[in-house]
């Protein structure tokens, strides 16, 4: 299979074939993932919490990011690589720049900021230096502070009509992706259907182009034992790791997941 590249994926969006990501933290994983056709890899800053146990993924830093990136490097067999910047490490431009750099040599084909449109003059940059980039939108985990913990964004009226703006905005500044996270269903489909490049949703319906999930949360995984809404839990259908892999990229491929149950409504 061709390694996965911007063009793959507006081609996938075109066609109206669903995209597969999943988070992956080390190189065994990049490599069991991607034998099993998940196009895109995120290296999340969820490893915060699934891999080193804090509540939240706050203390993760870009030196942290730039290890797990270069871990999936290594493993990868021709996903896009996919790292997030972590806290406050695009608080201005000038940082935004440099710990995108750091990320893109130790192995990103991509870079996912999170925010809103005042992410727009940073997209705008890192396009024009040859970055991609990947727009976070909806609960931006990052800001859970603000939000008052893990809550649904976009239920209200105005809420939604800012979202839709924010996609828009981050489109024309040069986002090559967005990711839309808890959001009502019908919106995602809204924010879907109104922009040209692709959008990965969690928790946010079966009408966007591709889904994403935490690697460890489809296979049962929780330090916690709860699991979000949003989640399957794949290794109860399928016997080992790779199948429960191959099973979450057919089901998302067939539409199978996420069901309606996976959804949030407005």
């Amino acid at each position: 299979m061709p390694d996965v590249t911007l063009t793959t994926l507006q081609g996938l969006k075109q066609k109206g074939e669903k995209i597969a990501m999943l988070t992956c933290y080390d190189a065994i994983f990049a490599k069991t993932a991607s034998e099993a056709g998940v196009e895109m890899l995120l290296i999340g800053d969820s490893l915060g919490m699934v891999l080193q146990g804090h509540d939240s993924t706050l203390p993760v830093t870009v030196t942290e990011m730039a290890y797990h990136t270069a871990c999936v490097k290594r493993g990868n067999r021709g996903a896009m690589i996919v790292a997030d910047l972590p806290f406050m490490a695009n608080a201005t431009t000038e940082q935004t720049l440099n710990n995108s750099a750091v990320l893109m040599q130790a192995g990103a084909h991509m870079i996912k900021l999170e925010g809103a449109a005042w992410l727009a003059e940073s997209i705008s940059l890192l396009a024009e230096r040859g970055i991609p980039v990947c727009a976070h939108l909806g609960l931006t985990p990052q800001a859970v502070n603000l939000f008052g913990g893990y809550k649904v964004q976009g239920r209200q009226d105005a809420q939604a009509q800012k979202l839709l703006a924010d996609a828009k905005a981050l489109e024309q500044a040069g986002a090559a992706m967005l990711l839309l996270e808890c959001v009502p269903s019908e919106l995602a489909a809204r924010i879907t259907q109104a922009v040209a490049i692709p959008v990965i949703g969690i928790g946010a319906g079966s009408a966007t182009d591709g889904q994403v999930l935490v690697l460890h949360d489809m296979l049962g995984l929780s330090l916690t034992g709860r699991s979000p809404k949003f989640v399957k839990n794949f290794m109860q259908e399928h016997g080992d790791v790779a199948s429960a892999i191959a099973g979450y990229v057919k089901a998302v491929k067939a539409v199978e997941f996420p069901a309606a149950e996976h959804g949030f409504s407005a």
